[in-house]
């Protein structure tokens, strides 16, 4: 019998604020510009879910030092004008948490300046303040577990008893490697067939989520598929 769901823990970009889209567009353009060129099929397999340092090795590894350092300070400046012209909560997500009854956190890749920015500017903020932990917090990022577990031993919670919502293959990829179970959001760039696999349930509109948590809350089993 697996353990009744207590904590529901969010990612940050891409399900709480709508801001992959543009930070794939972003990518998308430093690659033209800085001499690696990416579509955005390329750059969610590469980028999506990963943290900040995983990306830049990757430039590093592919435009050498010098210019990966030119891209991140380049990605910051880009994303940020473009988060304060338009970025917006996910479709849906107000609502959602609105109708959540359990305890909640978040535990992004982002940095917590990046968060604080993010979420300030969509006016979800205060809605986790105290709540929020970060990829910088660990050794290792998504794909590996750290993170989230370290977000159920700050929340005091047993991983077994979290859910994790996500809309990236790395991250359902490090809930399942926490031992927990999670809601794959593919209604932004992600596609469903990427974050579906074991203990995962696909979801395609944020306003399902309090429902599909309520449905397995107590004590059902996990849904596993191959």
């Amino acid at each position: 019998m697996i353990k009744p769901i207590e904590l529901v823990i969010f990612d940050c970009d891409g399900v709480l604020v709508d801001s992959e889209r543009i930070a794939a567009r972003v990518q998308v353009a430093l690659g033209a510009e800085l001499g690696w060129p990416l579509t955005e099929d390329e750059v969610v397999d590469r980028f999506i879910g990963r943290s900040h340092a995983a990306i830049h090795e990757q430039v590093a590894a592919q435009l050498g030092p010098d210019t990966a350092a030119v891209w991140s300070e380049r990605f910051e400046q880009l994303h940020r004008e473009a988060v304060d012209a338009e970025l917006a909560p996910v479709d849906g997500l107000p609502e959602a948490l609105d109708a959540l009854t359990l305890p909640t956190c978040v535990a992004s890749s982002g940095s917590h300046d990046k968060m604080r920015h993010t979420l300030g500017r969509t006016g979800l903020y205060d809605r986790f303040a105290g709540r929020i932990y970060s990829a910088s917090e660990v050794s290792r990022g998504k794909p590996a577990p750290d993170l989230f577990l370290h977000a159920a031993q700050q929340m005091g919670v047993d991983p077994e008893a979290c859910v994790v919502v996500e809309d990236s293959q790395p991250g359902v990829h490090a809930a399942r490697a926490a031992g927990m179970r999670s809601f794959g959001y593919s209604g932004g760039l992600t596609s469903a067939e990427r974050l579906d696999g074991r203990d995962t349930i696909v979801f395609h509109d944020m306003r399902e989520l309090p429902n599909l948590i309520a449905e397995r809350r107590v004590g059902q089993a996990p849904v596993v598929k191959d």
